[in-house]
């Protein structure tokens, strides 16, 4: 692999998987509440969140960490403001004391906070408004989950970055494609990722075994693991859910993410471990495998956006399923046949905004990318031109990438409609 294709893949990996506490749309709310604070220099007492469509979706039903069951964009938006760590980036909640939450909650029973439904084409976009004793601060974040694009204080502009080339400076993900990625996968030198694998090992397992113990939602890691046969998929299904589940309940522990979503940093990673641990693979086919799967996962989103109408488990689960045909030695066409077989099962799945209920359709996917790959390593995959399916498996993965970023919109539209009727 030549050198500068490394240098990107290994940049992608490192700016992918990042940690963050609780669901990463109302962290970053957090996030820029804490900052705004930050520059408005005192507590405040009047907000205005105005915010894309996407992000109300992925903030109004799910916990907020650290925050005592606090749920909704006020409470992210109050609580990172009153509480927050902005130094702490996706972790802003982490240091959050019971002071904060009180005050917190005092401050949204009082009605500080208010939320605007903002029309953007840009789908993780909002601005926070922010007033008290006569100084008021406006900031922006567009894009990424932490990408500030604009702060105004007392009508001076102290940042600008409010323009087509506001995005992030990052490694160029236009350089993905399966054919370099299991060729990183196959001989990146270990040393440069063993850090990021045993973080996101450690974190990921972790938080799934706190779901197991069905403090969180529904329980269901322990439902799966009780009501199925004691196989491999029923406990890949399980932890993995579990993991999911505890996160979209307001478990306090962190996850390592990807694609900015913690449900993808968890579903590409978990089914990986347990099936690496319960085969006793080698530790060296483990990590190639999460390189593989992590990079396959960017790869996918690439074409999809990091929030839109389409469900992240199902590419998430998909690079599972893919990873696992690569750690047990699946040649390049098996593993395509595994992707082929993952995306012509369940494309379908829609994205309803975050909530306890992902775990579920985490558990389903998974159950589709294990099919996938036991039909692949039998060497049976479903023809070009079967329904979405393409002649290369670029190709298929391009076209799912433009259903749900382009062809889905309308139905995002419907969907936060719906949400917002009750």
């Amino acid at each position: 692999m030549n050198k500068e294709t490394y240098r990107c893949y290994l940049s992608i990996m490192k700016e992918e998987m990042v940690a963050a506490m609780g669901c990463t749309e109302p962290i970053a709310l957090a996030y820029g509440a804490a900052k705004a604070r930050e520059i408005l220099g005192k507590e405040p007492e009047e907000i205005v969140a105005y915010c894309s469509g996407n992000i109300v979706k992925n903030v109004r039903c799910v916990s907020i960490p650290n925050s005592g069951g606090l749920i909704g964009i006020s409470a992210g938006v109050v609580l990172g403001a009153v509480g927050g760590d902005a130094s702490k980036n996706m972790e802003v909640l982490a240091t959050v004391d019971d002071a904060a939450r009180a005050r917190a909650k005092e401050l949204i029973d009082q009605g500080i906070c208010r939320t605007e439904l903002m029309d953007s084409p840009v789908a993780l976009h909002f601005i926070l408004e922010m007033k008290a004793g006569g100084d008021e601060v406006s900031l922006e974040i567009k894009y990424d989950h932490t990408n500030i694009t604009k702060i105004v204080k007392n009508g001076e502009v102290l940042l600008d970055h409010d323009n087509k080339d506001a995005q992030p400076e990052e490694a160029d993900r236009t350089t993905l494609n399966l054919e370099d990625i299991k060729e990183f996968a196959d001989t990146v030198d270990l040393e440069d990722v063993r850090p990021l694998m045993e973080r996101q090992i450690n974190y990921n397992m972790a938080i799934a075994k706190e779901g197991m113990t069905g403090k969180y939602g529904l329980g269901i890691g322990r439902i799966i693991r009780e009501s199925y046969s004691d196989d491999m998929l029923t406990r890949m299904r399980s932890l993995t859910a579990a993991a999911s589940e505890a996160r979209m309940g307001g478990c306090d522990m962190p996850v390592i993410i990807n694609s900015g979503s913690g449900n993808q940093g968890i579903a590409c990673s978990v089914p990986l471990i347990v099936y690496a641990r319960e085969m006793e693979l080698p530790e060296y086919v483990l990590y190639r495998g999460l390189v593989f799967s992590n990079l396959l996962t960017v790869y996918q989103k690439l074409y999809i956006g990091k929030l839109s109408a389409f469900c992240g488990a199902v590419s998430a689960s998909c690079a599972s399923g893919a990873a696992i045909t690569y750690m047990v030695g699946g040649s390049l066409e098996l593993i395509k046949k595994t992707i082929e077989n993952t995306l012509a099962n369940i494309p379908g799945i829609i994205c309803d905004g975050a909530k306890i209920s992902c775990a579920a359709k985490i558990a389903a996917s998974l159950d589709a990318a294990y099919l996938a790959h036991h039909l692949a390593m039998n060497d049976q995959s479903y023809a070009p031109y079967t329904g979405i399916l393409q002649e290369e498996t670029s190709e298929t993965i391009s076209c799912v990438g433009m259903i749900g970023k382009e062809g889905m919109r309308e139905t995002d539209k419907e969907i936060l409609k719906i949400m917002l009727e009750h």
